[in-house]
C-alpha cells in the first residue's frame, strides 16, 4: 500500500495594514512547516499618482515598508514589493512560485471585505489553501456584531456593554524569529531591488524637492520605540489622569501612536495588554475597562463601519442624519489651504499640510469650521481632505470622527460649537502655534495674534504684515454665521424628532439611525454658501475685540442679542408666518447685496411647504404633501430642541452660559479638552416662548421624550472626553 505524502507548503504571506513581524498571527500560521515563504506587498503605481494620498502619507507608507524589508533582512529574507492590482498580479505569481498557501491578516472594512472575498474564491480555483487571521483590531467585529441582535452598535455604552461580557482580546503572537522559521527559507535572486525593491517618492511620480524633513518616521522600529517611552511615563500611568492642556501639546509627541496603529506597525493587541500589565504592576488590581478608552472607541468606530460600504458617505449612508449643506467650493477651498483668515484655524491647517498630523482638539476646531460651525460645508468634503493628508486617517475611523464632529451621527449635542478666536487663545494663549506655522503673523503682539484684523493700521505696518494683504480678512462672520447654522441644525432635528414619535417612514429618513427606511432624498440647498455679512464683524473700539469675544454673562440679554446673537430678519418672517410671537430683536440693518443674498434663501425657504404639528405649536414640519416628495425643508425658522438636562432636571441651555464641547478623535493618547472655547447662548436667544424658563424647556422636554436614543455624550463625558470642569460648569 503506498503512503500517501502530504503537498509541500510553499508560502506566501500578503502584507497589507499589518505592517509588523510582532502579533502578525496570520504570518506565523504561513510559516509553520512551510518549505519557503516569501513576504509581498502589493503597490499599484497608477493609484499612487491619481489617489486622493499625500505625499507625507506616502513617505509614511514607504518608511514602513524599508523598515520591514530591514527586519526580513535579518531572517535571511526580504519584502517582495509588487507592481499592479491585486486580481491581476498574484494568479501570476502563485504560478511562478509554485505557491500552495497563502495568508493575510483580515480587513475589517467593507472593501476590504468584497476584495478578500474575490482572492479567496481565485485561491479555490487555484487550489491553494488560505488562512486570514484578525488582528488590525481587538476584537472579532464579526462576533460584536452577532451579540447585538446581528447589528452594529451604535452607541458607545451599548458597544460597552457587549464586549463587558466577551473575553478580553487575545495576548499577542510571538514576534517571527529565526527559530520559528526552521528551515524555511525565502528563495531570492541578484536583481531582487531591481524588481521588488521598495520604490522612492521620485520613482512614483512625486515632486520632492521643497518637501520638509519628517515629524513622523514610519516603521514597526520606531513604533515599538514609541511604546517603550509612552509605558516610561510612570507617573500618568500610575495616576492615570489626564494630561494638562499645554501649547506643547499641539505639537507632534514623542510618544504620539495613532499613525503607527493605523498602518498597522504597532499591534492593538499588544498595546492594550501592555498598558493592562503596568497597570497591574503598579495598582496591583485588574484594570477597567476606560483605561483602554481611546482603543475601544477606534474599535468601536471599525464595528459600526465594517458591514456599512457607504459609513463614508451621507447618501445612502443608514445611520447619517441627511443635512442640506451648501456647495461651495471657493469656502472649502479657503478652508482646506489655510486662507480663513483665522489664524487659529489656518495655523492648524497648515500643520496638517506640512506634518501630515494635528491634535484632537486642533480637529475638532477645524472641523466644526468647516460644516456646522461656521461654512456650512458637508463634513464628507473634509473627510478627503483628511484622508489626503493625515497620517493617521484610515477609512472608519476618520469617516466616524466627521460624522461625530458634524452631528450627522453618534453624537447630536450640536449646540457645541467652537469659535475659532477664543478657543485658539485659550489652546495657545500666547501665539506660540500660530507663530510657528503662520510666519506671516510672528511679529503681531500677543494682544492681536488671534485676531490680527483688529491690529490698528499703525501696529500692522509695524508686524509687516497688512491684513487683506500680506494674511487674508476673516471669510466669515463667526458670530453670524454660527447661530444661523445653530437654527438650521436645529430644523433638521426637529424633523428628525418628528420622525421618531410618529414612527414614520419615508426616503431620508436613516433607517438604523431611527430604524426606519434605506433610501435618502435629494435635499435643497441654496446655490451658494451663506456667508453673513460680507465685512468683518463690528470693533468695540474701546477694546479692540470682537462682539463675539465677549462672554455672555458680562452683557445683558439683549445687549448680546443686538450684538452678537440676532436672528436673521427672515427666519423671524417666517416664524411671524407661521403665528409665532417672537421675544427677539431683528437684526441690524444691512446693505443691498447682503438683503439681496437674503432674500434668495428665504424664497428657496418659501418654496417648502411647513405646517404645525398638532398639539405642538412650537415645532414645525413638512405635510404629507412635501414629504412625498423625498424633502426636507432648507431653512423656516428658529425651531425648539431641548437643550441637555442637569442633574436636576433643568434644561441646561435655560440657566447656564456656557455649553461643553464636543467629542474626541483617535488622534493621541490624551483625551483633553480646554473649558471657555464654546459659544455661550444666553436664554432670551430663543423666540420660542417658555423656552427661556425651566418649566418651559422641562415641560416641552416633557412632551417630546427622548429625540434620537443614539446619544454618546454621557458616553464621551465619561471617557474623559470632556473638560470636568465644564461640565460642572454646565449643570450648577
Amino acid at each position: 500500500m503506498t503512503r500517501k505524502t502530504s503537498r509541500r507548503k510553499m508560502t506566501v504571506h500578503w502584507f497589507r495594514k499589518g505592517l509588523r513581524l510582532s502579533d502578525n498571527p496570520a504570518l506565523l500560521r504561513g510559516i509553520r512547516r512551510c518549505e519557503t515563504f516569501r513576504c509581498i506587498f502589493i503597490l499599484d503605481p497608477w493609484f499612487a499618482g491619481s489617489s486622493n494620498v499625500g505625499t507625507n502619507k506616502w513617505r509614511f507608507l514607504l518608511q514602513c515598508l524599508e523598515d520591514l524589508d530591514a527586519s526580513l533582512r535579518k531572517l535571511n529574507s526580504r519584502l517582495f514589493v509588487i507592481r499592479g492590482q491585486p486580481a491581476d498580479v498574484l494568479p501570476n505569481l502563485f504560478k511562478q512560485w509554485g505557491t500552495t498557501y497563502f495568508t493575510f491578516e483580515e480587513d475589517p472594512e467593507p472593501f476590504g471585505r468584497v476584495r478578500d472575498q474575490n482572492i479567496v474564491a481565485m485561491c479555490k480555483e487555484m487550489n491553494i489553501a488560505v488562512t486570514h487571521e484578525h488582528s488590525h483590531t481587538l476584537y472579532n467585529l464579526d462576533k460584536i456584531i452577532e451579540r447585538n441582535n446581528n447589528k452594529a452598535p451604535l452607541t458607545y455604552k451599548q458597544f460597552q456593554r457587549i464586549i463587558e461580557g466577551m473575553e478580553p482580546p487575545p495576548k499577542p503572537v510571538p514576534t517571527l524569529t529565526l527559530q520559528m522559521l526552521g528551515s524555511a527559507v525565502t528563495p531570492l535572486t541578484d536583481d531582487h531591488d531591481e524588481k521588488y525593491g521598495v520604490p522612492t517618492l521620485e520613482e512614483l511620480g512625486f515632486e520632492c524637492e521643497n518637501l520638509k524633513p519628517p515629524v513622523w518616521t514610519g516603521g514597526e522600529t520606531e513604533a515599538l520605540s514609541r511604546l517603550e517611552r509612552h509605558l516610561e511615563r510612570k507617573a500618568w500611568v500610575a495616576s492615570f489622569g489626564r494630561p494638562k492642556m499645554t501649547p506643547q501639546s499641539l505639537l507632534a509627541s514623542q510618544t504620539g501612536l495613532s499613525p503607527y496603529l493605523r498602518f498597522g506597525c504597532l499591534s492593538t493587541r499588544l498595546f492594550y495588554h501592555a498598558l493592562s500589565d503596568l497597570y497591574r504592576k503598579i495598582k496591583k488590581c485588574d484594570p477597567p475597562l476606560s483605561l483602554h478608552g481611546q482603543l475601544l472607541w477606534r474599535e468601536f468606530f471599525y464595528c459600526a463601519a465594517t458591514k456599512n460600504p457607504n459609513f463614508d458617505k451621507m447618501s445612502g449612508n443608514p445611520i447619517c442624519v441627511q443635512i442640506p449643506w451648501d456647495n461651495n467650493n471657493e469656502a472649502l477651498a479657503k478652508w482646506a489651504n489655510a486662507h480663513t483668515g483665522f489664524p487659529w484655524i489656518d495655523a492648524i491647517m497648515t500643520q496638517l499640510r506640512e506634518e501630515g498630523w494635528i491634535h484632537h482638539l486642533a480637529r475638532h476646531a477645524v472641523a466644526c469650521f468647516l460644516t456646522r460651525g461656521d461654512l456650512w460645508v458637508s463634513w464628507e468634503e473634509g473627510l478627503k481632505v483628511f484622508d489626503e493628508l493625515l497620517l493617521d486617517a484610515d477609512w472608519s475611523v476618520n469617516a466616524g470622527t466627521w460624522l461625530w464632529l458634524s452631528c450627522s451621527s453618534f453624537f447630536q449635542q450640536f449646540f457645541h460649537c467652537y469659535c475659532p478666536v477664543r478657543f485658539g487663545r485659550k489652546a495657545d494663549a500666547n501665539g506660540d502655534f500660530i507663530r510657528k506655522y503662520l510666519p506671516a503673523l510672528k511679529n503681531f503682539p500677543t494682544r492681536y495674534i488671534h485676531e490680527p484684523w483688529t491690529a490698528p493700521e499703525a501696529v500692522q505696518k509695524s508686524a509687516k504684515c497688512i491684513i487683506g494683504q500680506d494674511y487674508p480678512k476673516p471669510m466669515c462672520n463667526h458670530a453670524y454665521v454660527s447661530k444661523l447654522n445653530m437654527e438650521r441644525m436645529k430644523q433638521v432635528y426637529s424633523q428628525l424628532a418628528h420622525y421618531r414619535r410618529t414612527g414614520q417612514t419615508g426616503p431620508g429618513i436613516p433607517q438604523d439611525l431611527l430604524s426606519q427606511m434605506k433610501k435618502v432624498p435629494k435635499i435643497p440647498c441654496p446655490s451658494e454658501g451663506l456667508m453673513g455679512p460680507p465685512n468683518p464683524p463690528n470693533l468695540d473700539s474701546r477694546k479692540g475685540r470682537l462682539h463675539y469675544d465677549k462672554l455672555a454673562s458680562d452683557q445683558s440679554d439683549s445687549d448680546n442679542l443686538q450684538q452678537v446673537q440676532y436672528l436673521s430678519n427672515y427666519q423671524i418672517q417666517n416664524l411671524k408666518q407661521q403665528g409665532m410671537t417672537t421675544s427677539v430683536l431683528q437684526q441690524p440693518t444691512r446693505n443691498i447685496q447682503q438683503q439681496e443674498n437674503l432674500a434668495n434663501i428665504q424664497a428657496l425657504s418659501q418654496s417648502t411647504r411647513i405646517v404645525a404639528l398638532p398639539q405642538r405649536d412650537n415645532i414645525l414640519v413638512m405635510d404629507s404633501q412635501a414629504m412625498s416628495q423625498g424633502t426636507l425643508p432648507v431653512i423656516s425658522g428658529d425651531i425648539l430642541l431641548p437643550g441637555p438636562m442637569t442633574s436636576a432636571g433643568a434644561s441646561i441651555i435655560s440657566g447656564a452660559n456656557t455649553i461643553v464641547e464636543g467629542c474626541s478623535t483617535i488622534s493621541n493618547l490624551s483625551i483633553m479638552s480646554q473649558p471657555g472655547s464654546v459659544e455661550h447662548i444666553p436664554s432670551s436667544m430663543s423666540p420660542v416662548p417658555n423656552m427661556g424658563t425651566n418649566s418651559g424647556s422641562q415641560e416641552n422636554l416633557n412632551s417630546n421624550g427622548p429625540l434620537i436614543n443614539l446619544d454618546n455624550y454621557e458616553s464621551a463625558l465619561a471617557e474623559g472626553f470632556f473638560n470636568d470642569n465644564n461640565h460642572q460648569g454646565a449643570q450648577n
